[in-house]
């Protein structure tokens, strides 16, 4: 197995891009994760752009599969005084696989301060239950990644309230919160829609829009919670909500994913 620290450093310069193998214990299926694969972007972008203010926002497209070993360009969409819009194409063997944007922008000062982005009732994520012990073995990434089950129904449990609540992290002892890491957890779970039916079936994310709560990436233990709303499920596609906060219940991230959802 290839931890995931070890996985990012061992991107390297190709050409005008670089250059990254993943290994079999990172991929669902055939092809690397959402997840992974949104990290990896992030990645390059580091590497080519060295500092940068903190990331804004964020809009990934998954356009195809991404087996084998992988090819990233960065380039600079725009550069302002305090912004730089960036993109970030991940390219595999069968093609272009993911397509990423993302907007990095300084702070300035604000008159206001406001959010609306409340906190569940935390439960301890020692005291939940262990989430993935029951994946399916395509699902070779949830060897990295340990999940407890907070609140909300589980996958294929055929229930009529499509959402779940998850505390994840990194199964590699001592990782340090970054941004990086953060994208490679917060798509790791199932689709709040795999909640309705009762079977498994296949479910794939096709879109990733993102917006930053905060500057400060921290959190205790490794630990960060997720909750995943199905908005709407009808003609094999369904939008869904997403909000991750750290151990001490500062929002951090909020998200939608629009997801393909066969069967």
């Amino acid at each position: 197995m290839t931890e995931f620290t070890a996985l990012m450093s061992s991107m390297t310069r190709s050409g005008d891009g670089w250059a990254v193998s993943v290994s079999d214990d990172w991929l669902q299926g055939r092809t690397i994760y959402g997840g992974l694969a949104a990290a990896l972007c992030m990645q390059a972008a580091l590497n080519e752009f060295g500092a940068v203010p903190p990331l804004r926002s964020a809009q990934i497209a998954f356009v195809g599969p991404a087996p084998g070993p992988l090819q990233l360009r960065a380039s600079v969409l725009r550069k302002g005084k305090s912004t730089l819009f960036a993109s970030v194409d991940l390219v595999g063997e069968a093609g272009l696989a993911t397509r990423a944007m993302f907007c990095f922008g300084a702070a300035r000062e604000s008159a206001f301060a406001h959010v609306e982005t409340g906190t569940p009732e935390l439960k301890a994520p020692e005291h939940c239950p262990d989430f993935f012990r029951r994946a399916p073995p395509t699902l070779r990434f949830l060897e990295h990644i340990e999940g407890r089950h907070m609140g909300g129904s589980m996958p294929f449990s055929g229930s009529e309230d499509p959402q779940m609540m998850l505390w994840l992290r990194h199964c590699e002892p001592g990782i340090q919160p970054s941004l990086v890491a953060l994208l490679a957890l917060a798509d790791a779970p199932p689709p709040a829609a795999s909640v309705r039916s009762t079977t498994p079936s296949p479910i794939s994310t096709m879109t990733w829009s993102i917006d930053m709560l905060t500057d400060e990436i921290t959190t205790d233990d490794g630990w960060w919670l997720i909750r995943n709303v199905a908005e709407q499920i009808a003609g094999g596609y369904s939008s869904q909500a997403m909000t991750l906060w750290n151990r001490n219940g500062r929002p951090i991230m909020a998200s939608r994913q629009n997801i393909a959802v066969f069967g």
